[in-house]
C-alpha cells in the first residue's frame, strides 16, 4: 500500500528544444546543452522521485511530455501554447503537470469578470500566463484539484529606450525611474489580481466539488508579502465565530512549509517530565552518589521544551538577495491538526544545490530557481 506521496514545483528555465530560440534569434541551446539540461531534469527525476510535478516555462510541449512519459509519468497536461514570431522565436511560456496517477480532468482556470470589474481591473484583464487546473486521482484521497501557475513577474510591465540620445543623461536616468516605479507597480496589480481571482475560483470549485486542493508554482513573490498574503486567508471580519471555525478551514489554503514545521515541532516536543526521568535515570546509573533533587526538578514539571524551527531555503537569487518564489499550497487534507486531515506533510525540500554549489559541468544548463518538494504522508 502506498502511504507516501511526493508533489514537486519545478522551473524549468527556457525548456526549448533546439533549433528553436527563446525570446532572442541567438538564444538556441546546442544539441549538446540541450542533452544536458535533459540530463539533469531526468536525474533530479530519478533521485528525488516526485508522483506529482507542476512545472513553469514550457515551450517545447511535446518534448516534456515525451522525457516524462520515458520516466513512468503517464499522464500529462497542458492548457496553452506558448507564442511563435518569426516561425523559430518562441516567447510566453506556458505552466504543465505531469503525473503518475491518472488525470481525470484538465481545464484552465477562467477568472470572473465581473468581480475584475469591481476590482477596477479593464475589461481586457487576463492571466498573464494560463492557470492549469487539472483533477488527479490520488491514492486513499480520491480526486485532487492540481492548480498549476506562474504569477506574473516583478518585471516592470513599463518599457523605455534606456539610451534615448534625444535626452540629456539625467533625463534620461529620470525616464528610466518613473518607468520603474510605475511599471513596477503595474506588475504588483497584476500578479496580485490574478492570485485573488485565482483563489476565488477554487473557493467556488471547492464548494461545487468539496475535492482537496493544491496550487504550486512560480509565485514570483514572497507570500508573507501582502500582495499575495490572502492566499492563506484563515481569518474572517463580521462573521459569526464559531460559523467561522466550522466552516472556514475548509476553504482555506496551507503554506506546505507551514505544515511541515507544525508537524515537526508538534513530533519533538517533549515535556520536562521526560527530561527529568531521563536525568534521574542517568543519575542512578552512574557511580556518583550524590542525591538528585527531584524537588527542584519539580518545579519545571510539565513544562512544554521545543526544538527551534527549521530554516527555510530561498528558491531564488537575485545578486546578493534571495527570496523563496516557489510554493506548494495544500488545502486542510493534508493538515495533521485538522480531524479528518488525510495527509501530513512528512517532508519538505528545496533543491537547491545548482544554485548555492554550483559545478558547471554539471550544472550550467539547469535552472534558477530551486525545486520545492513536499512529501506528504498518510495519517495512521
Amino acid at each position: 500500500m502506498n502511504t507516501q506521496l511526493k508533489i514537486a514545483t519545478f522551473n524549468l528555465f527556457n525548456y526549448l528544444e533546439p533549433p528553436n530560440a527563446y525570446y532572442e534569434f541567438e538564444k538556441i541551446y546546442t544539441a549538446a546543452q540541450w542533452a544536458k539540461k535533459q540530463r539533469w531534469i531526468v536525474d533530479y527525476l530519478i533521485e528525488h522521485t516526485p508522483d506529482v510535478i507542476g512545472f513553469q516555462e514550457v515551450f517545447s510541449i511535446d518534448s516534456l511530455k515525451e522525457l516524462m512519459g520515458e520516466q513512468g509519468y503517464d499522464y500529462f497536461a497542458v492548457v496553452d501554447e506558448p507564442e511563435v514570431i518569426d516561425d523559430f522565436i518562441y516567447k510566453r511560456p506556458v505552466v504543465a503537470i505531469a503525473s503518475k496517477y491518472p488525470i481525470v480532468e484538465v481545464a484552465s482556470v477562467e477568472h470572473d469578470s465581473e468581480l475584475a470589474s469591481a476590482l477596477g481591473l479593464n475589461c481586457e484583464f487576463t492571466f498573464s500566463r494560463k492557470v492549469l487546473r487539472a483533477t488527479i486521482t490520488l491514492p486513499h484521497i480520491g480526486n485532487t484539484d492540481c492548480y498549476v501557475v506562474h504569477f506574473k513577474s516583478k518585471r516592470p510591465m513599463i518599457n523605455v529606450d534606456e539610451h534615448n540620445k534625444e535626452l540629456t543623461a539625467e533625463q534620461n536616468i529620470i525616464e528610466i525611474l518613473k518607468a520603474n516605479v510605475a511599471g513596477g507597480w503595474g506588475s504588483t496589480i497584476q500578479r496580485g489580481s490574478e492570485a485573488t481571482l485565482l483563489m476565488i475560483q477554487m473557493i467556488a470549485r471547492r464548494e461545487a466539488t468539496q475535492q482537496p486542493m493544491v496550487l504550486m508554482g512560480d509565485f514570483n513573490n514572497e507570500l508573507a508579502d501582502g500582495v499575495l498574503s490572502h492566499l492563506l486567508t484563515n481569518t474572517l471580519r463580521f462573521a459569526p465565530a464559531f460559523d467561522a471555525k466550522t466552516y472556514l478551514a475548509k476553504y482555506c489554503l496551507n503554506d506546505s512549509w507551514d505544515l511541515f514545521v507544525k508537524s515537526q515541532l508538534s513530533n519533538d516536543e517533549v515535556t520536562s517530565d521526560d527530561l527529568i526521568i531521563n536525568d534521574v535515570q542517568s543519575d542512578c546509573d552512574s557511580n556518583n552518589s550524590e542525591i538528585v533533587d527531584l524537588a527542584d526538578k519539580s518545579q519545571v514539571k510539565n513544562t512544554k521544551i521545543t526544538k527551534p524551527a527549521p530554516f527555510r531555503a530561498p528558491t531564488h537569487y537575485y545578486g546578493a538577495s534571495s527570496s523563496v518564489l516557489d510554493y506548494i499550497l495544500l488545502s486542510c487534507e493534508f493538515d495533521a491538526s485538522y480531524d479528518d486531515s488525510f495527509f501530513e506533510v512528512s517532508e519538505y525540500s528545496t533543491y537547491d544545490r545548482h544554485l548555492i554549489n554550483p559545478e558547471y559541468e554539471r550544472d550550467d544548463l539547469t535552472t534558477d530557481h530551486g525545486v520545492v518538494l513536499v512529501t506528504l504522508k498518510l495519517r495512521s
